[in-house]
């Protein structure tokens, strides 16, 4: 796979790359939607990669970056080609970032962070996105999701939980 010289990936790109080594290591994929301003994307990455549970989203995660939403001509040139086009597809064009979706190895959506009435699936818009959990309602929602789609266990979950507490301003843990 070739692309122009500075040319970004696209998302489909990107999407089938990151399936295809989630298929061979038996992992999930998880896709973040971010640009280079968003200092929410950067506590997720931050958060993601806190040593503490680096190795809990490694183990289960095949882990891509899509670039969205950025402001200067020059920075727009690092966005990845039809990543707004996979939101639309999975009825999240409209929400800030981050953003991401959870891929089996098939490449069907199993989660996605939105925050949805329960009982509703991925046609019902979500009121919010939990997008870099950090108040108590977000983190709960990501360890659900991450109950759902990983192997990890109560402790694992309680040390996500601490890390990811720690970016709510209002937290004193």
């Amino acid at each position: 796979m070739s692309f122009k010289e500075g040319t970004p990936p696209s998302a489909d790109a990107v999407l089938k790359a990151a399936l295809k080594e989630a298929k061979q290591k038996k992992k999930k994929v998880f896709i973040m939607f971010h640009a280079s301003w968003c200092g929410w994307c950067h506590k997720m990455d931050k958060s993601m990669n806190d040593p503490l549970v680096k190795a809990y989203f490694d183990d289960n995660f095949i882990i891509k970056h899509l670039t969205v939403y950025e402001h200067t001509d020059e920075l727009k040139k690092t966005e990845n080609p039809g990543s707004e086009d996979l939101m639309k597809k999975y009825n999240s064009e409209g929400y800030g970032i981050p953003l991401w979706f959870i891929f089996d190895t098939n490449g069907k959506l199993l989660v996605d962070s939105h925050i949805r009435p329960e009982g509703t699936g991925f046609e019902t818009k979500g009121s919010n996105i939990i997008g870099c959990p950090s108040s108590k309602e977000e983190v709960e929602e990501f360890i659900k999701i991450l109950k759902q789609t990983t192997k990890l266990n109560d402790n694992d979950l309680e040390k996500v939980t601490a890390v990811f507490r720690k970016n709510d301003p209002k937290f004193k843990g």
